[in-house]
């Protein structure tokens, strides 16, 4: 028994020294693998979600099922990852030294094959030389190999800004997730070949200004030169452009060139609605990705995100998008899933007040070329249905009620509106999109300079509710003029009429309200102040005519005047 014993003390020393050489083996491995592809991608077993969330603020986190979490370790993070000693797998790299890359543009347009960079410039600048009447060209930035972010406006007049809702698709911000770059090529193209012949595409591009931007990291996707051989996640700095963006629990990290071009390019546009394609999975994400608190919208953005879903699930073979144990058969809330932090669909729908979510197209980070017409087939129709939202719910105008002139206001729905889901009026048209499950909601008008104002309406899944908003100004020229009696505007009046009073009624003062036959239907009393008029709210009262009965409590010096209530 001792003998036995002193072997296995022996023995031990041996066996420790000889997993610490395997793991230094394994750690220089990694560290060989990121140096050389520029990422290297490792499976842990799953720690809880927790830990993955606590994980998520330090690499990132592409992928998590319920035994393995996958994760992409860029230059930035390996050393992190390896001094945090997880217990971890190297991944093999996939084969794409046999993908196809096309031989020239003609070839790339059939879309079953992969364009070179200077390719997919030339058929951007094609679509804008073969439809200028349809298609502009626009530049969101360069990377910092100088490669263009290019993205393309899809209009029946492309280079006027018309009052319409403008929507944006932008794919392959991870630059090994290639299979919606096509996907967004290939939809440009089928806008423009069909516009004036299919009537829903027609109806598409007459009502709504498209932006598609199909490739996002380009520095990534064509990250040793200028054909898709080593595409990795990161941009050229080593860094996850989907991780970031301007988020409030991470608000220091250091924000990359392409990102910067990006945030100007949407805060210069008011998306109503937008979606940004990835992959490694198969699934749409709503947001939030950070907080485990659900969107104020929470049961519009499942709506849209399960007609997603379920149109692909009619056109496509079984097993696609359908996972129901991780996700809700292809649907999932993002934190649901796991956290993320900076990434794109939060920004957009956080501070832009947009609404985006993430929409994961293939297992396969690189779709092979033989899926490409498939990934078509089975997208195509949820593509066009989802911006198709974009002319539902609630459009409305806002206006000034005296000068016509259009009125930058908030519309927030108190009770429900939270986390910046509010949305606001376009500053110069009055312009205005909230999109909103079905229901009958209350609608708060404010903007400086304007008295609140509330309006109801009822919004029905898949139809479009206008209205029209005249915010009453608190100061007009006539509010502020000299007058030696009362002067009442307007009149006949709807809602509110304004009582511009003379100078003896400045103070207190006791209001009255009676019928055309004497009968007292108001009164209460108010302080007034110089150079600014009487609201009077008359949305209570029936059409007819009625007197208004001011008298100063201190002099008791009265002033009357009559006006006209009338309802449309």
């Amino acid at each position: 028994m001792t003998k036995r014993l002193i072997i296995i003390l022996f023995l031990l020393p041996s066996v420790a020294l000889q997993c610490l050489s395997q793991n230094s083996d394994k750690d220089n491995l990694l560290r060989s693998e990121v140096t050389q592809y520029g990422q290297a991608r490792v499976n842990i077993p799953f720690p809880g979600i927790r830990e993955v969330n606590a994980l998520s603020a330090y690499v990132s986190v592409s992928s998590v099922r319920k035994k393995s979490v996958e994760i992409v370790l860029s230059p930035l993070t390996v050393e992190w990852f390896i001094s945090q000693k997880y217990s971890y797998a190297i991944l093999v790299r996939p084969d794409i030294k046999g993908i196809m890359t096309s031989s020239d543009v003609k070839q790339a347009m059939e879309w079953d094959s992969y364009p070179t960079y200077s390719q997919y410039d030339s058929i951007m600048q094609s679509f804008s030389t073969l439809y200028p009447s349809l298609c502009h060209l626009d530049t969101i930035g360069k990377t910092n190999y100088n490669k263009y972010v290019l993205a393309l406006k899809i209009s029946d007049n492309p280079n006027i800004d018309e009052e319409e809702p403008e929507t944006f698709y932008s794919s392959t911000i991870h630059g090994d997730e290639t299979g919606g770059f096509i996907l967004m090529l290939r939809l440009a193209d089928y806008l423009l070949k069909n516009y004036g012949t299919i009537s829903r595409v027609t109806n598409l591009v007459d009502n709504l200004e498209i932006w598609i931007n199909p490739l996002a990291n380009p520095d990534g996707t064509y990250w040793t030169g200028n054909t898709i051989s080593s595409p990795t996640r990161y941009n050229a700095n080593g860094y996850d452009l989907n991780r970031n963006f301007p988020d409030p629990e991470t608000p220091n990290t250091v924000k990359q060139k392409e990102t910067i071009d990006m945030m100007k390019f949407m805060r210069e546009h008011h998306f109503v609605i937008s979606a940004n394609f990835h992959a490694g999975d198969e699934v749409v994400n709503y947001p939030w990705d950070r907080w485990y608190r659900q969107h104020a919208d929470n049961d519009w953005f499942y709506y849209i995100s399960r007609k997603y879903a379920d149109t692909v699930h009619l056109y496509s073979v079984p097993g696609y998008m359908d996972d129901d144990i991780i996700f809700d058969n292809g649907v999932t809330n993002g934190y649901d899933w796991y956290k993320i932090n900076g990434g794109r669909q939060d920004f957009m729908t956080w501070e832009l007040q947009g609404r985006e979510v993430t929409i994961e197209l293939d297992y396969n980070y690189v779709t092979p070329v033989a899926n490409l017409n498939s990934l078509w087939q089975y997208n195509w129709r949820s593509l066009l249905g989802y911006i198709e939202n974009a002319m539902y719910g609630v459009h409305g105008l806002v206006k000034d009620s005296t000068t016509g002139d259009p009125v930058a206001a908030k519309i927030f729905i108190t009770g429900h509106d939270k986390d910046s889901s509010q949305v606001y009026s376009d500053t110069l048209t009055g312009n205005f999109v909230r999109l909103l499950s079905a229901g009958t909601w209350d609608l708060e008008f404010s903007s400086k300079g304007y008295y609140n104002k509330t309006v109801n309406v009822v919004v029905t899944d898949e139809l479009k509710t206008e209205i029209i908003v005249e915010m009453v100004p608190i100061l007009n020229p006539i509010d502020t003029v000299t007058t030696t009696a009362l002067l009442l505007y307007p009149n006949p009046a709807e809602e509110y009429i304004k009582a511009v009073l003379p100078d003896r009624q400045i103070g207190k003062i006791n209001v009255s309200i009676y019928n055309s036959i004497g009968l007292k239907l108001a009164e209460y009393s108010v302080t007034t102040t110089e150079d600014t008029p009487l609201l009077i709210n008359v949305k209570g009262l029936t059409g007819g005519i009625y007197s208004l009965v001011i008298t100063n409590s201190s002099t008791n010096v009265t002033d009357k005047s009559r006006f006209i209530v009338v309802h449309r």
